[in-house]
């Protein structure tokens, strides 16, 4: 078993049991996987911060001896990259799943309407198509009973970069409701300005939609496994 852990941190209301599954499928491989309890998001504490994120997930990985590897998963692909900001001579990669880094300045996941203090999910009809396409009505059900509104000072928090050593940390794109040639063609836009000042960015390719720690965890542990 390597000593380098693999730090999954997951998207807007979900809790660490959403990697329940791809979490077995990496101890199974050899490889010693954390899921982070995201403030806020699980621990009913509705005041929570971005800042209070960051600061769980940089526990985790300042906990390892060995280095981490990074797995942030749609809106919590900006709060990765914010954690290889913070500790760019420990994270060893940064794998972002279906999402990309905020720039300095701007807004964490403004995304969607603030409810008493809190971001609910919105249900589906916004992820209706590719993002949702995969996941069956038990899997939709048990993800409407178990989906955690998000702060608002998570959802509206301010990233904020500071270190240019960043971007000397290599970074895997896995890519599921949109494929490698798609996230390239955005990248030589410049649609995404942190993966572009980036040294080395990688595109995987994942046949599955917007969360594939639920439909296809199995595939996903193979990706992380073979970093």
């Amino acid at each position: 078993m390597t000593d380098e852990q693999i730090v999954l941190v997951g998207g807007l209301w979900l809790d660490a049991s959403a990697w329940d599954g791809v979490v077995s499928e990496l101890t199974r491989a050899g490889r010693r996987a954390v899921a982070v309890n995201l403030p806020g998001q699980g621990d009913g504490n509705t005041s929570a911060t971005l800042d209070d994120q960051v600061a769980a997930v940089l526990a985790v990985v300042d906990a390892a001896p060995a280095g981490s590897v990074v797995v942030g998963h749609s809106a919590s692909c900006a709060l990765a990259w914010l954690i290889a900001d913070a500790r760019p001579s420990t994270v060893g990669r940064v794998v972002l799943i279906g999402g990309f880094p905020q720039a300095d300045g701007e807004l964490y996941a403004d995304f969607f309407p603030i409810e008493n203090g809190t971001m609910p999910f919105p249900g589906w009809a916004p992820f209706e198509g590719a993002d949702a396409a995969d996941l069956d009505d038990r899997t939709r059900e048990e993800f409407l009973a178990a989906a955690i509104p998000v702060p608002e000072a998570v959802a509206r928090g301010t990233v904020r970069l500071t270190d240019a050593r960043r971007f000397d940390v290599p970074v895997v794109l896995v890519c599921p409701e949109f494929t490698p040639e798609q996230a390239q063609a955005m990248l030589d836009a410049g649609d995404l300005p942190e993966l572009a000042k980036a040294r080395k960015v990688d595109l995987v390719d994942i046949d599955s939609g917007h969360w594939p720690m639920l439909s296809r965890p199995v595939e996903l542990a193979r990706i992380l496994a073979d970093l």
